[in-house]
């Protein structure tokens, strides 16, 4: 039941935040924003909360395993489910939870596979640098560990070898969440498609 309950609670959650991502900052927010750590998009910044309920537990290593799919709909923009695992990081962090004890795995699946090409193979396919290489990178900085769904790849004829080195290949976005919940994680869904 409580699994349960966290499931429907986090996936509430994200379809809230990820409405949040299609607008404009509104003038309110913008001067409460903080980003304790990653800054790479406006919208990965959060607003501190006094006396909040449910802090920071020190007993708890917070694993997260973030569901990122949907379809590739603008390869001039960052995907938006990245900038919602900055700010799932940038959450913990401004709540006093220690690096070390985050622990976050993002599975890409579906036709987001597309976001993961190196910059040479999305520049071949689109045009452009590859907006997502940053944030990528900068969530890999902070130990954000990313999978992509194998079967998509195979779906989508996207060659291994043109895939980003940030992200690893997994046997499909399947797999990774039954094992990674046989770890302890709890999902996530932020992609909200």
């Amino acid at each position: 039941m409580k699994k349960h309950l966290t499931l429907i609670l986090l996936v509430t959650l994200a379809f809230q935040v990820n409405s949040f991502a299609q607008m404009t900052m509104p003038d309110h927010i913008k001067d409460k924003m903080t980003y304790p750590v990653l800054d790479f998009a406006p919208w990965v910044g959060v607003i501190p909360i006094e006396n909040p309920a449910m802090p920071y537990d020190p007993a708890i290593t917070y694993k997260i395993a973030i569901d990122i799919y949907g379809t590739f709909k603008d390869s001039t923009k960052v995907y938006e489910p990245f900038t919602e695992i900055a700010r799932t990081y940038n959450l913990h962090i401004a709540n006093g939870v220690p690096a070390e004890k985050i622990k976050i795995a993002a599975i890409i699946h579906g036709g987001l596979s597309r976001a993961v090409l190196s910059n040479e193979a999305y520049k071949e396919k689109y045009g452009i640098d590859n907006p997502n290489i940053l944030a990528l990178q900068e969530l890999k900085k902070v130990g954000v560990e990313f999978y992509l769904c194998g079967q998509s790849m195979a779906f989508l004829k996207i060659p291994q070898e043109d895939i980003t080195p940030e992200v690893k290949v997994a046997i499909s976005a399947k797999t990774t969440f039954v094992a990674l919940d046989q770890m302890g994680y709890t999902y996530m869904d932020v992609s909200g498609n």
